[in-house]
């Protein structure tokens, strides 16, 4: 299972150094990727676990030139449709 964490609300200059220390002790629940994307109003932070898909699937995600992103621990069905 993934590890999720960040912090919304205005950023400051520890925003950033709290998220990944947060993601950093959650590393026991994915070991396989880690990502930290941080915005003026918030900062997401996720620790990945790959159990189907090896290669890609990056979090947190972005989309639409950074204004839209997030990240989830869950499984997305009929992607290969």
């Amino acid at each position: 299972m993934c590890g999720i964490a960040g912090i919304a609300g205005k950023k400051n200059q520890d925003t950033g150094r709290l998220v990944s220390i947060m993601i950093d002790s959650l590393h026991h629940r994915g070991p396989d990727a880690r990502g930290l994307e941080s915005f003026s109003d918030c900062c997401l932070g996720h620790a990945r676990l790959s159990i189907v898909d090896l290669s890609s699937g990056q979090q947190p995600m972005t989309a639409n030139g950074r204004n839209l992103c997030i990240t989830f621990n869950g499984e997305i069905y009929g992607f290969h449709a």
